[in-house]
């Protein structure tokens, strides 16, 4: 066990993804059977999802919170806490947050929708928008901000960033990110296959985990992280206005080549918004390491 500890203090943020992968991955196949029911069908799906949502969110949150316990101690714990209570930023930080995702979606949607009214936002068409709402802002600030970023940001940011720029560590962060998500993606992904060959579906979609819109998210998200002094609470904000966006602005009913445009248009759009900026600061989205700062 000493052996383990002193390799996990040498090493924290690969702990960190080693672990999170572990624990969220072999959750899912345990509940959902093993990989041979990927995808899977709409009954399986409808009756474990909650389940295997709960084995998801899981991995980054016990990850970020057991490492920071291990390597930091209880001084680490204070600390994150301290980020998570941190509110007190520019007022126009937390308008960033909150409103670049349903943004970006609504930009990505709106022009779409021209061509197909297949592409309109869900909540335009579903026939209980409140339900949809209350669902979407939950789901958000419960599981993809709180327990996710308890690790992402609290954890795995923090660190990369005392050693690498803003935007190299927002890279590895959001690459890993999109990989974290193969598994339930993946799982649930019978209903958007259309007639698409499996194969090529899961290759596109999988390329765009990794490079899509995701990765030039979490670009924008660890900037804003950065410009807010080290705010957890506004990085949970940041992601849970993602998630929210995805499930209240998402279409409800795309398949095959239209879903995949979908999400090709998204993720096109995100990373416009991340060269924009860039453009904004003089070709800059990223600063220095932390330690090289403060040298």
């Amino acid at each position: 066990m000493a052996t383990i500890k002193a390799l996990i203090k040498r090493h924290p943020v690969l702990a960190y993804f080693v672990l999170t992968f572990t624990i969220s991955w072999s959750g899912i196949l345990l509940i959902i059977g093993g990989p041979g029911t990927i995808p899977g069908t709409s009954e399986q799906v409808e009756r474990l999802s909650l389940f295997v949502m709960l084995a998801w969110f899981a991995g980054p949150s016990i990850a970020g919170v057991l490492l920071t316990g291990l390597v930091d101690g209880k001084a680490g714990l204070r600390e994150l806490l301290s980020r998570l209570l941190r509110w007190q930023v520019d007022a126009h930080w937390y308008a960033v947050a909150l409103l670049t995702a349903p943004l970006l979606f609504m930009a990505a949607l709106l022009p779409l929708s021209l061509l197909s009214p297949e592409f309109l936002p869900g909540i335009f068409t579903t026939s209980d928008k409140a339900s949809l709402l209350l669902f979407g802002i939950a789901y958000g600030l419960i599981g993809g901000g709180l327990l996710e970023e308890l690790g992402w940001t609290g954890f795995a940011v923090r660190r990369l960033r005392l050693r690498y720029g803003t935007l190299t560590t927002a890279l590895i962060v959001g690459v890993l990110w999109g990989a974290y998500h193969f598994s339930v993606i993946f799982w649930m992904s019978g209903s958007t296959i259309g007639g698409i060959p499996l194969a090529l579906f899961l290759t596109v979609r999988g390329i765009d985990l990794l490079v899509g819109q995701l990765t030039a998210y979490r670009v924008l998200m660890v900037r804003v992280y950065d410009r807010t002094g080290g705010s957890l609470l506004v990085a949970i904000l940041m992601h849970a206005s993602l998630s929210a966006s995805m499930l209240i602005l998402g279409p409800l009913a795309l398949a095959g080549a239209l879903f995949l445009t979908y999400i090709f248009v998204s993720s096109a759009a995100a990373w416009l918004v991340v060269a924009a900026v860039a453009v904004a600061n003089r070709g800059q989205v990223s600063r220095q390491p932390l330690r090289r700062r403060l040298a």
